[in-house]
């Protein structure tokens, strides 16, 4: 069985209207999602669904928001979690492909599908693990100067049509064999939003292969806000200055060696 969780903060019910329509899998037990908002309307809306839990938060962040489903998932009996954002929708029948891919591949952790935009177009969402110039400097340098760089930090030159253990996944569909958590641990709650998905699929990465599978895609109607937003932007760097002083600015070794090796199986 697969259980979900989606945080939501204020959101657009006809955006998690699409959403829980991708999540008709006979393979669904539970989808959780917990507010940081705390909004009656929300409250009211997820009683529509027979099997949707409210969770009412404070404002926890991101990471922190997910644990309070994960917490309840890790004493059920559901064998995978979804960790889903809002305004990620796409057709139920991709849940069972995924749950049969993990089935036949009991050493993966997480996967991720094929990730696009609405219009077609693909989202770069496997990528190396970032250094301080991928993450933070890389906003502040001229186009030309960072934009080879940015192409290797993305794996841009690779095609994406075949399986790859990727060491970073982004946080808006995130697919786990829940038993890991056990050995991984949860999210990170000291990181607020931005981040935590790289730090908990490293963590999965150190012990089991951590896969994009390019089998099925989903679309992620991606906002981008730290880009449109100077505050989401501080948010984003205070962020990213908590990674880097947990996994280390310039001296990584993890990081190093997995991107090395990483590269090499791809060129």
């Amino acid at each position: 069985m697969i259980t979900v969780s989606i945080v939501t903060y204020k959101t657009d019910l006809v955006e998690l209207t699409k959403c829980l329509s991708s999540l008709l899998s006979p393979l669904i037990s539970k989808v959780y999602i917990i507010d940081n908002s705390s909004q009656k309307y929300i409250a009211d809306f997820c009683k529509e669904y027979v099997n949707v839990e409210y969770i009412s938060s404070r404002n926890v962040g991101y990471g922190a928001g997910h644990n309070q489903a994960l917490r309840k998932v890790l004493m059920s009996k559901s064998k995978y979690h979804l960790i889903l954002n809002s305004d990620v929708y796409f057709e139920p029948s991709v849940l069972e492909q995924l749950a049969d891919y993990m089935d036949s591949n009991e050493d993966v952790a997480q996967v991720q599908p094929n990730i696009i935009y609405p219009d077609g177009r693909m989202q770069y969402t496997c990528r190396l693990l970032p250094t301080p110039v991928d993450l933070i400097f890389r906003r502040f340098l001229p186009k030309k100067i960072i934009e080879k760089r940015n192409n290797r930090y993305i794996l841009k030159f690779k095609d994406h049509t075949q399986a790859m253990n990727i060491p970073h996944h982004q946080g808006s569909f995130m697919f786990f064999r829940i038993e890991c958590f056990n050995k991984a641990g949860l999210f990170d709650e000291r990181f607020f939003m931005y981040l935590e998905d790289i730090d908990l699929t490293r963590r999965m990465h150190k012990y089991y292969r951590t896969m994009f599978w390019p089998g099925v895609t989903i679309v992620h109607a991606h906002r981008a806000a730290s880009y449109k937003s100077k505050k989401m932007l501080m948010v984003h760097i205070q962020n990213a200055v908590k990674y880097f002083n947990k996994w280390g600015w310039v001296f990584d070794g993890e990081r190093k060696k997995w991107n090395k090796r990483l590269l090499k199986e791809l060129l």
